[in-house]
C-alpha cells in the first residue's frame, strides 16, 4: 500500500478543505462531493468536487446529460476550478434554466459523486390588480377583486388588505406554467360594494421564498350605482282641474345622462327634464306617474299618484233586468271618487235605502217590485251623482180602472181599462150583459187597443148610451201566459148642463172679450187727443181767433165722446 501525505490549501468560494494526495498504495476518492442546494436566480452557486489520488478528467453532469470537461462547458457562466484534485462547478448568475440535478464524475476512475439538487428560486413579479388602478364596481352587485402573480417559484402567497387592514375571505388558486417550474398565482376577493365603499384602497401584497419582503399593488374602488330617485308632488292633495309641481330628485354615479316621464305607462313626450307641471283630472287618481333617471350603470324608475279630489264617476252601469215572478234580481253598480263615496239603493217612489254596497239583491220578486231603481253616488263635500235602471217583473196581468166612470145619456160613452202588466197582455176581453167583445165593433159597441210606455189602454166605447147601459157590470179581463187580471167597471149617468147656462155663459164670455177690446182701443185715442189738444189750445190761443185745423181738433173730440155714450148704452143693454 502507498502511504498518504496531506495539506490544506485555501480554495476561493469554498471552505479550505484538506487535500490528501494518495501514496502509490491508495486509491482515487472524493474528499468533498456536491450537495443539495437552494439558490434565488440571478445570484451565483458553486457545487464543490474534490477528488484525492485522481488526475485524469473530470466532468458534470446536468441531468444525466454532460456539461462537458474543464474546457469544454457551455457559455461563461459556467466555470470549473482548476486547483490540484478540485473540480468544484461555478454558477454565475443562476438562472431558471439551471434548476436541476448535477453530478462530478471522475470518468478515468468510474467515480460518481452524489446527485446534487440545485433549486433555483423565482420572486414573482409585480402583482396586478384586474381593473386597476380604479376599479369601477356597481353598487350592491356582487364582484371579485381579483388578484395575479405570475413567474413565480414557488408560487406566491397573496394577502389582501382594505386600508391596511388585513381580509381573510380571499379565494386562492394556482397553475402550473408552461415551462413546468414556475407558477401563476390567482387570488379573488369576493365583494358587494356599496355607496361607502367608494374611494377605499384594497392592497394585493405578494411574496415567496425568493422575496421574502413581498411587492404589491394598490387600487382604488370607484363605486358606482344607478340614479337613487325621489319623486315628490306639490301639492300632494289637489281638486280636479288643479295644477302640480312633479320634482324627480336624483343622484348617481356616474353622472345622470337623461330623464323620462310617462303616465300610467304612456311616454311624456314633451317632458325631458327633472320637473313636470301639469293640470290633473280625474285619471291621477289611478294613474301613477313615473320619472326614470338614467345613467350609464343603469337606470331608476319612481312612481307616485296624485290625491286628486273628484267627484263620482261611473266605472260600471247597471244593465235593466227582465225576471219571472218569484225569481231572484240583483243588480250592480261601481262608481269612483275620492274622498271615499257612499252608495245608497232606493226605488223611485220611495226614500228607503234598500242598500249600500255596489250590488242590490231582490229575492223572490213580485209585480210589486217591478220600477225603476236608482243607484246614487255621494262624495262627501264634492257632489253627487246617479243612475237609474229599471226592473221588470213577469207575471199575470195587472188591471187599473177607475171603478165608477160616467157617461152622458143618449151621447157617446167611453170605459177604459189599463193593462200594464210583463209581458203583455195576449188577449183583452170586455164582457157586459151576455155581450163579451175583445175587438171590432157589435151593434152601439166598439173596443179599440192603444200600446203605450205605461201599458195596453182598452177602450169600449158606445156610440150611443142608453138607459139600460146604466144598469150593467163593465167587466175589463186580460190573458196572458202567467195567467188572468179582471177588474169591473161601473157606468154612471152625468146630468147634461142646462141650455140657458150655456147660452148666458156663451154670451158672457164675449161681452167680456168687447169690453178690453174697447177699453185698450180707448186708452191709445186718450194719448193720441191729449197730445193734438195741446197743440190746438196753443194754435187757437194766437191771435184770439179760430184757425180751421183747431176746428177739425174739437170734431175729433165730438166723435170720442158719441163713440164712448154709445159703448155704455151697448153695455147697459147687455146687462138687462
Amino acid at each position: 500500500l502507498l502511504s498518504r501525505s496531506c495539506f490544506s490549501t485555501p480554495v476561493a468560494l469554498i471552505p479550505s478543505p484538506s487535500f490528501c494526495f494518495p501514496t502509490a498504495s491508495q486509491a482515487a476518492y472524493f474528499s468533498q462531493q456536491p450537495q443539495d442546494q437552494v439558490v434565488v436566480s440571478g445570484q451565483s452557486v458553486t457545487l464543490p468536487c474534490v477528488i484525492v489520488g485522481y488526475r485524469g478528467m473530470v466532468q458534470w453532469t446536468k441531468d444525466g446529460l454532460a456539461l462537458g470537461g474543464e474546457r469544454d462547458l457551455p457559455g461563461e457562466r459556467y466555470v470549473m476550478t482548476t486547483l490540484v484534485g478540485e473540480h468544484s462547478l461555478l454558477i454565475d448568475s443562476a438562472e431558471l434554466a439551471d434548476d436541476a440535478v448535477y453530478e462530478c464524475q471522475a470518468t478515468q476512475a468510474a467515480l460518481r459523486s452524489h446527485r446534487a439538487k440545485l433549486t433555483v428560486l423565482v420572486p414573482p413579479g409585480d402583482p396586478v390588480v384586474e381593473g386597476g388602478p380604479v376599479v369601477k364596481l356597481k353598487a350592491h352587485t356582487p364582484h371579485n377583486l381579483t388578484c395575479r402573480a405570475s413567474g413565480a417559484k414557488p408560487a406566491a402567497e397573496i394577502t389582501w388588505y382594505r386600508d391596511g387592514e388585513i381580509q381573510e375571505s380571499a379565494i386562492y388558486s394556482k397553475t402550473l406554467m408552461e415551462d413546468g417550474k414556475r407558477e401563476a398565482a390567482v387570488s379573488m376577493l369576493p365583494l358587494v360594494p356599496d355607496d361607502k365603499d367608494s374611494g377605499r384602497t384594497y392592497t394585493c401584497r405578494v411574496l415567496n421564498p425568493a422575496a421574502p419582503a413581498g411587492r404589491q399593488t394598490s387600487v382604488t374602488i370607484n363605486v358606482q350605482h344607478p340614479p337613487s330617485v325621489t319623486l315628490s308632488v306639490q301639492p300632494q292633495t289637489v281638486m280636479e282641474g288643479a295644477k302640480v309641481l312633479f320634482i324627480c330628485s336624483a343622484s348617481a354615479n356616474p353622472e345622470i345622462t337623461g330623464y323620462r316621464w310617462s303616465k300610467g305607462g304612456i311616454p311624456i313626450s314633451e317632458a325631458n327634464g327633472d320637473s313636470l307641471e301639469v293640470t290633473v283630472d280625474h285619471s291621477y287618481f289611478t294613474d301613477p306617474v313615473s320619472c326614470e333617471v338614467s345613467n350609464s350603470v343603469g337606470s331608476t324608475n319612481v312612481s307616485t299618484l296624485v290625491d286628486v279630489q273628484f267627484g263620482p264617476r261611473l266605472l260600471s252601469e247597471p244593465k235593466p233586468l227582465v225576471v219571472d215572478i218569484g225569481m231572484d234580481a240583483a243588480f250592480t253598480c261601481s262608481w269612483t271618487g275620492n274622498p271615499p263615496l257612499t252608495l245608497a239603493w232606493t226605488k223611485q217612489g220611495s226614500s228607503v235605502v234598500l242598500s249600500n254596497s255596489n250590488t242590490l239583491q231582490l229575492k223572490a220578486v213580485t209585480q210589486e217590485d217591478a220600477g225603476t231603481y236608482t243607484c246614487k253616488a255621494i262624495v262627501p263635500r264634492i257632489g253627487v251623482a246617479e243612475r237609474d235602471v229599471t226592473l221588470t217583473v213577469n207575471g199575470p196581468p195587472i188591471i187599473t180602472a177607475d171603478a165608477t166612470q160616467h157617461a152622458v145619456k143618449n151621447s157617446k160613452g167611453k170605459l177604459e181599462c189599463l193593462v200594464g202588466s210583463s209581458p203583455p197582455p195576449e188577449k183583452i176581453v170586455w164582457t157586459f150583459g151576455d155581450v163579451s167583445l175583445s175587438a171590432g165593433t157589435s151593434g152601439r159597441f166598439t173596443v179599440q187597443t192603444v200600446t203605450s210606455d205605461r201599458g195596453v189602454l182598452s177602450s169600449l166605447i158606445l156610440s150611443e148610451t142608453h138607459a139600460q147601459d146604466f144598469e150593467l157590470r163593465y167587466n175589463c179581463t186580460a190573458w196572458n201566459r202567467f195567467g188572468t187580471g179582471t177588474a169591473l167597471v161601473i157606468l154612471k149617468e152625468q146630468e147634461a148642463l142646462p141650455m140657458l147656462i150655456i147660452v148666458g155663459a156663451t154670451v158672457g164670455g164675449g161681452c167680456v172679450l168687447i169690453i178690453c177690446i174697447i177699453t185698450l182701443v180707448s186708452l191709445c185715442c186718450r194719448n193720441s187727443v191729449k197730445g193734438e189738444l195741446g197743440r190746438s189750445n196753443s194754435c187757437c190761443q194766437r191771435g184770439g181767433g179760430l184757425h180751421s185745423h183747431c176746428l177739425v181738433t174739437y170734431r175729433d173730440r165730438s166723435i170720442l165722446d158719441a163713440f164712448r155714450r154709445e159703448l155704455r148704452n151697448l153695455l147697459r143693454g147687455s146687462s138687462n
